[in-house]
């Protein structure tokens, strides 16, 4: 019997890495830890015997999933003692596509941090089976839990994030004006604009991670918010002056947001979440610079689900 070579395998590999980083991604939270994940997944692909692999899509996911859930429980004591709000690592990604829609939901900030607050086998359970389709029997084969069991997390979660997540189309060109005015008035100092486009109860978190200065508890209410972003233009940064402070409208998670770079280094990501009538109602904003190395360098996700 002959056995594909080094090269096949590698080949098959490589057509899944989306998929795999996009599975753990979803799990986790983080680029390193997905990354690290999908390298370990490589490693017990090389070590396999792949012959008897009849769907290597379905093996690889099983053996990612089950390394990130693993990774992700090691994690927990470090998130629970963190200092300030957690937020996940923002990465760049690219939805133009009419079907990208749920894709980039389901890799929103504001997802990510309601994922947060799942047990691990929740969120993992979760992601394999609302994110990427798979059945009960295939997440119990990567969880390592029974049939039961699985059934059981997964209407756990669903009901959790059903609960924390209300559903409604998202209007992205909507979505992408209100962020553009709210850049717009923010480096202006456009105060009264600020308000009109944030929700009453806007809510604003920032993750500094105790590295830069951020504030520790969310910031409430429009007022306040639109005071903070107002100082943008008038107030120095981290060192950065606000002339040597430049900020760019991107794509982030999926949705509309904004990098702000200075001194030859990005300083925060700042993403959106609106409600159905196009309202700002949550700001997440990452400057924890441990957390801001996949802007850095640039790479543009594709994280579907295909």
């Amino acid at each position: 019997m002959t056995h594909p070579s080094p090269d096949h395998d590698q080949q098959v590999f490589n057509q899944h890495r989306n998929l795999l980083f996009s599975v753990a991604y979803r799990v986790l939270g983080t680029v390193t830890d997905a990354e690290d994940a999908v390298q370990d997944a490589w490693i017990k692909w090389s070590a396999a015997d792949r012959s008897k692999v009849a769907d290597p899509k379905a093996y690889l996911a099983r053996i990612v999933s089950n390394l990130a859930l693993q990774r992700l429980r090691s994690t927990q004591h470090q998130r629970e003692t963190y200092v300030g709000p957690w937020l996940p690592e923002p990465i760049l990604t690219s939805g133009d596509t009419a079907d990208a829609i749920t894709n980039t939901e389901s890799v929103s900030t504001a997802m990510l941090v309601v994922l947060e607050t799942l047990s691990p086998l929740e969120r993992a359970v979760f992601v394999l089976k609302e994110v990427f389709g798979f059945s009960h029997a295939e997440i119990a084969e990567a969880v390592e839990r029974s049939e039961t069991a699985v059934r059981q997390a997964a209407h756990r979660a669903r009901e959790h994030v059903r609960a924390r997540r209300p559903r409604f189309t998202a209007d992205r060109s909507q979505q992408r004006d209100v962020t553009e005015r709210f850049l717009a008035a923010a480096t202006g100092g456009d105060i009264n604009t600020l308000m009109e486009l944030l929700s009453p109860d806007v809510t604003l978190w920032t993750d500094g991670g105790g590295k830069v200065r951020q504030a520790l508890r969310p910031v409430v209410g429009a007022q306040t918010v639109a005071a903070w972003f107002a100082a943008i233009g008038k107030v120095t940064y981290q060192g950065v002056g606000p002339a040597e402070m430049n900020a760019e409208l991107v794509e982030i998670n999926g949705g509309p947001g904004v990098v702000f770079r200075g001194l030859g280094r990005v300083i925060a990501t700042v993403t959106f979440d609106f409600d159905a009538d196009g309202r700002i109602t949550t700001i997440h904003n990452v400057a924890n610079p441990d957390k801001l190395q996949a802007i850095t360098d640039g790479t543009t996700r594709d994280i579907g689900t295909p």
